[in-house]
């Protein structure tokens, strides 16, 4: 089996136009990123496959650096990157959720 995390130019881009209309639903503010806030990205990754993270960081590479660590965290792929804002994907494991 493929490694979900590890997307192609293609698919990378037909996420990204999915994920264009999508508000944040996850918020990483000044306590960076904790248990509770990796807990709650992986329900929301579980419901939506498809998300955005907000992270309030002014630093770029910090906020680089978390969105990497989040994807990690919960076995996400790091689709795009545009100033605070970052997309995770995760293929639900049953397609009849």
């Amino acid at each position: 089996m493929p490694d979900i995390r590890k997307l192609d130019a293609k698919q990378k881009k037909q996420l990204k136009q999915a994920a264009h209309h999508l508000k944040p639903v996850v918020r990483i503010g000044q306590k960076g990123l904790t248990e509770n806030l990796i807990c709650e990205t992986d329900v929301c990754l579980t419901r939506h496959e498809l998300i955005k993270v907000h992270v309030a960081a002014g630093d770029r590479q910090a906020r680089s650096d978390m969105a990497e660590r989040l994807a990690d965290a919960t076995h996400a792929a790091f689709v795009h990157q545009i100033g605070k804002v970052f997309v995770l994907y995760r293929q639900r494991k049953d397609p009849h959720d």
